[in-house]
């Protein structure tokens, strides 16, 4: 049976196109206007559906500048502790009904990453279509089951779980009677290896788990977004800025809007590529089957003379008796004469 999960007015899932979303995170730079800029921007991309994050710095993290809060995980954050970190990028939440009005005026979805009780309740209020558990979130079990209790699609990114990580993920949600779960393959290095990617895991994943799986894509470049919707990815996540020049926590592994609208293009190419399994021939198909090969009279033949090697051969075009026959005419007289460049056919044959 074919998996498809509603989001807003999307559905997403088998036989339907990948479903672009466009991350904006800390690409505003704390500036209201810029975060208009990118949702308008994503819109003129190509993107279906724009991401926001939803937390404050308090209820992400603690303002402690102890070792344990220190980021010296080899990130391009290194060097400042979380609260400092997550101060710069929050999204004001004052912000965020009015770029959510602003996304659905421009025929887009608007939904958000949670980070905390708090934060799921304030999305309700907004009545948000989806929720996102952040990669760091796969392990907040607790958070997950109260997001899946609201019985709205959840899509859950897998950038730092084991199997087993992803297993309990699931089946908090399932537990909670929610089957809309969408499994993101992630990477969480920013930006990723190409070599560290594995978007072997897409389909793996979405036979494993039953899911409709994705690729939330921290790499360079749009080769590896692509390269999952072959694989069978319904949902994709990049991050946009306006332009990496201007800086900002997420700046050096975000998209550009002229870089998103090449991957959507590129993408709606790849569905068209795909298709679907089929051996039929279109009519323009059938009609080069004429440039195919056949058997034709290659030296002028007279009417008792014997087919052979040297005057019947296998070449183009196809308007002679297939090929399959050549063994079987060998030896045979001719009926008739036959100049060269005859098509052979049966009532030639003696």
């Amino acid at each position: 049976m074919e998996k498809k999960i509603k989001i807003g007015n999307s559905l997403i899932g088998d036989g339907g196109k990948t479903y672009l979303v466009a991350e904006v995170s800390a690409n505003h730079l704390q500036d209201y206007h810029r975060a208009e800029a990118i949702i308008k921007a994503a819109k003129d991309a190509g993107a279906d559906a724009v991401k926001l994050q939803t937390y404050l710095p308090d209820t992400i993290t603690l303002d402690c500048d102890n070792d344990y809060f220190q980021i010296t995980q080899g990130t391009i954050w290194d060097g400042t502790t979380l609260h400092k970190l997550y101060e710069t990028a929050y999204t004001p939440w004052e912000w965020q009904p009015k770029l959510m009005k602003l996304a659905n005026e421009l025929g887009m979805e608007c939904f958000s990453s949670p980070f905390d009780e708090t934060a799921v309740d304030f999305m309700e209020e907004m009545d948000m279509p989806a929720y996102k558990i952040a990669s760091f979130e796969i392990n907040d079990i607790p958070l997950i089951r109260k997001i899946a209790k609201i019985g709205k699609p959840v899509i859950i990114a897998t950038g730092i779980a084991y199997l087993e990580d992803i297993e309990r993920a699931v089946k908090a949600c399932r537990e909670e009677g929610n089957e809309q779960i969408i499994l993101l393959k992630c990477t969480s290095t920013y930006p990723s290896p190409y070599e560290d990617m594995n978007l072997k895991v897409i389909p793996n994943m979405a036979q494993v788990f039953n899911c409709i799986t994705g690729l939330s894509d921290h790499s360079m470049g749009s080769t590896a977004a692509v390269a999952s919707v072959a694989l069978g990815a319904k949902m994709i996540e990049k991050h946009l800025t306006l332009s990496r020049a201007d800086g900002g926590p997420d700046a050096a592994f975000s998209m550009e809007p002229q870089e998103f609208k090449k991957m959507a293009e590129e993408v709606r190419i790849a569905e068209k590529a795909l298709g679907r399994i089929t051996y039929e021939l279109t009519e323009k198909q059938k009609k080069s089957r004429e440039d195919g090969r056949s058997l034709f009279v290659v030296k002028d033949i007279k009417a008792g003379d014997t087919f052979t090697k040297e005057n019947v051969r296998s070449i183009r075009p196809a308007f002679g008796l297939h090929t399959m026959y050549y063994d079987q005419i060998l030896g045979q007289k001719a009926k008739t004469d036959l100049p060269k460049g005859t098509p052979l056919n049966w009532k030639y044959i003696d």
